[in-house]
């Protein structure tokens, strides 16, 4: 992690999200088919009693510097920390995907504190609760920083991402959970897809593992990879994700380690069917491209979704540390039972943390609303994720 500068803390009310709902008109129904059409076919033509197409969105690292700590701090009013109103504005994007996964990239630290922010994170636990708020459903905890306060500082993490409602991957309180694959429900009933999430990280910066507690966090190993995402497909697994904790911070392009595990991930496979569907890259602190490779999309780079003002490692601060996408990925289901769930649709959606208000921008609606001076910001992100080849692919901007 490389060091943040403390904006100004800058008072704003907390705005409230709203739900609507709609009603119908007061005539009678007319009698129904025997067999109604919608209860013989479900979504994108599939049979109701199978499994059903779903969206998975993806986002980058949350990381709360000392000046996001103090906006949080200012925005409950003094009363604690409330993360919430920052991640407002992708909210609505965020909730609607069918299954969303976040990258935590730190520790949380006792309750009441202290936290602290670079280069040791200890973070107020309230921020599950807001990621919880915001839509999201499982957090990679896998990352460069999971040791920063010990075996007790992941314990702590995973107890309140639990309090909150929000699944968790790549770190564990004991052998047997860290046994135990992530599966998630990719929306509601029985046609719901189940989704392994795995997360490693590739280093701990130099932190070593616990004694005699190695499975604390996930440290990247292709060997095990494979062998944890064949385990998952045995425990029902339609769709495996990895979210790799990975790359060089503050280089636009992927390295050659990144692209070297990618190609060599995406090309394993079991009975035909690879043992990855999708890859989803954080680290390096900038948007970096999407690609698809033998198949599978890798996202080498989400970006910081959350973080404080950064300095780069010619000591600038470096606006490209608070910029960022997140990857939606529309999933429809096989043909046939053994097969491979596809990708049908592939976006991304261009977001911006603004360090002085302390608040996430989804780009396209600021823009949309009126905000040009936003453009260059999202044109060089788009640029960024389609430095290879990927609209070829279909990738699409999304909103």
């Amino acid at each position: 992690m490389t060091q943040r500068i403390r904006p100004g803390t800058v008072a704003v009310l907390a705005l409230l999200l709203a739900a609507a709902t709609g009603c119908t008109g007061q005539q009678p129904p007319a009698p129904a088919p025997s067999t109604p059409p919608s209860a013989a076919r479900g979504a994108g033509g599939q049979d109701a009693e199978g499994p059903r197409p779903f969206t998975l969105l993806a986002s980058g690292d949350v990381l709360p510097h000392s000046s996001v700590i103090d906006r949080a701090g200012v925005d409950a009013g003094g009363q604690g920390y409330d993360f919430a109103p920052m991640l407002k504005g992708v909210a609505p994007v965020v909730s609607r995907a069918d299954l969303a996964i976040c990258h935590m990239e730190t520790v949380y630290g006792k309750e009441g504190g202290p936290y602290t922010g670079y280069p040791s994170f200890k973070s107020p636990p309230e921020v599950a609760t807001a990621l919880r708020a915001t839509g999201f459903d499982s957090c990679s905890t896998a990352s460069n920083h999971t040791l920063d306060d010990g075996s007790e500082g992941v314990d702590r993490t995973l107890g309140a991402l639990d309090a909150a409602g929000v699944r968790h991957a790549g770190s564990a309180r004991s052998a047997a959970e860290a046994a135990r694959p992530t599966i998630l429900s990719a929306g509601p009933g029985k046609r719901a897809a189940k989704v392994a999430h795995l997360a490693y990280t590739y280093g701990t910066n130099d932190i070593p593992l616990p004694a005699g507690k190695p499975w604390t966090v996930n440290v990247t190993d292709e060997r095990r990879i494979v062998a944890e995402a064949r385990k998952a497909r045995r425990a029902g697994a339609d769709v495996v994700v990895l979210s790799a904790h990975w790359g060089t911070e503050w280089q636009d392009e992927p390295d050659a380690g990144q692209l070297e595990l990618a190609e060599r991930l995406t090309a394993s496979q079991q009975g035909g069917r690879p043992d990855l569907d999708l890859i989803i890259g954080t680290h390096a602190h900038v948007p970096q491209a999407y690609e698809k490779v033998n198949g599978t999309w890798v996202v080498y780079g989400m970006g910081d979704q959350i973080a404080g003002a950064m300095i780069n490692y010619q000591g600038v601060q470096d606006p490209r540390g608070n910029q960022s996408s997140m990857g939606r990925f529309t999933f429809a289901p096989p043909a046939r039972p053994d097969g491979r769930w596809t990708v049908k649709k592939a976006e991304f959606v261009p977001q911006w943390f603004d360090t002085t208000t302390g608040r996430v921008v989804n780009l396209n609606t600021a823009i949309e609303g009126g905000a040009e001076h936003h453009r260059p910001v999202r044109d060089r992100i788009r640029d960024m994720v389609l430095g290879r080849g990927a609209e070829a692919d279909g990738l699409v901007m999304g909103e």
